[in-house]
């Protein structure tokens, strides 16, 4: 259910009428999807912590130029964007040549499924939203200028009207749809041609067995059977550390050269991650007598193989809401 507020629900002739705690609480009512906004705009988890904060600290010191015109949230989103666009004037690179995008963090489902409701139905509209928060479609994003990015992401996932996206951003209607489809095609270039075969429902038989399969390979360190699950043209990156790996044989040759079959004992956790499938590995301490965090994994499957993985370090593994460690006996 969306949590829309306009003045006269608030009781009050106006925000200026009401204290800090009454405006934090209202205010918070937003944070989670807030949140996700400022993520796909910057494609950091951290980057969108701080815009949100900054976003709820302008609303309180402009408490007074809400007129109720639009919803308390619109106006949130508002602050919200150009906030954003504030942070990637001053301090976002362009991403490198070929999809690399180094400041990329995780989403855990766990917090996605705070979001409110949408009000659209049905199996098409979810897949859409979903699709709208995997890590293919963040990297996408991250290629078009600030400007554009907005619009795409207010037109095309918020479903604003072109002429309150033109008002936000001080343009005409007509710069606001030309700058939408610019956009768009910009996002065909980058995107994958095939929607992943994940759902996260429990019908999803076949592709909880592709993943089973992997971890498991994974955890014995058969990179010959991890090598059999990945499609040819699979892509291989892992934020922060520069270097995006294309192709399976050199996605497999990368893993090698690091070591990746040299590794000691192996645990794993499963995960669910910008919904998609992901697996978190443990490796054994001796000195800490426990499996302590390595990696996470987190995958793209399409056509029934392995078509992505981007890896995380061990620092996601807390906002994740995995384990810090896990004993000799804790198995997957």
């Amino acid at each position: 259910m969306r949590t829309d507020t306009r003045l006269e629900d608030l009781g009050v002739s106006g925000l200026a009428d009401i204290g800090e705690p009454e405006f934090e609480s209202l205010a918070q009512r937003h944070r989670r999807e807030l949140h996700v906004h400022c993520y796909r705009m910057l494609g950091s988890f951290e980057d969108a912590e701080d815009t949100v904060q900054e976003t709820f600290l302008r609303a309180w010191r402009r408490r007074e130029t809400y007129e109720g015109r639009s919803s308390f949230r619109a106006w949130l989103y508002r602050i919200a964007t150009n906030a954003c666009l504030d942070l990637l004037a001053k301090r976002r690179p362009e991403p490198a040549t070929g999809g690399e995008v180094r400041w990329l963090q995780p989403y855990p489902d766990r917090f996605l499924d705070e979001l409110p409701a949408g009000d659209a139905d049905g199996p098409e509209a979810v897949a859409v939203a979903r699709e709208t928060i995997e890590l293919a479609y963040l990297v996408a994003v991250q290629h078009l200028a600030p400007r554009p990015r907005a619009v795409l992401i207010l037109r095309d996932v918020l479903g604003w009207p072109a002429k309150d996206v033109a008002e936000l951003l001080g343009d005409s209607v007509n710069s606001v749809n030309s700058a939408l489809q610019r956009a768009r095609a910009g996002m065909r270039d980058h995107l994958p041609a095939q929607r992943q075969d994940w759902t996260g429902g429990e019908e999803d038989a076949g592709t909880r067995e592709l993943v089973r399969r992997f971890t498991e390979a994974s955890v014995a360190k058969d990179l010959d059977a991890v090598a059999a699950m990945l499609r040819e043209d699979v892509r291989s990156s892992m934020p922060p550390t520069p270097g995006l790996s294309i192709g399976r044989d050199a996605v497999v040759s990368d893993w090698a050269a690091d070591g990746f079959e040299s590794l000691g004992r192996l645990r794993a956790v499963s995960a669910s991650v910008n919904r998609q499938p992901a697996v978190g590995f443990y490796l054994w301490n001796e000195e800490a007598g426990a499996y302590l965090p390595l990696t996470i994994d987190v995958l793209r499957i399409s056509g029934g193989a392995v078509t992505e993985v981007v890896i995380f370090h061990a620092d996601q593994f807390p906002r994740l809401g995995l384990p810090a460690s896990l004993s000799a006996g804790e198995t997957a």
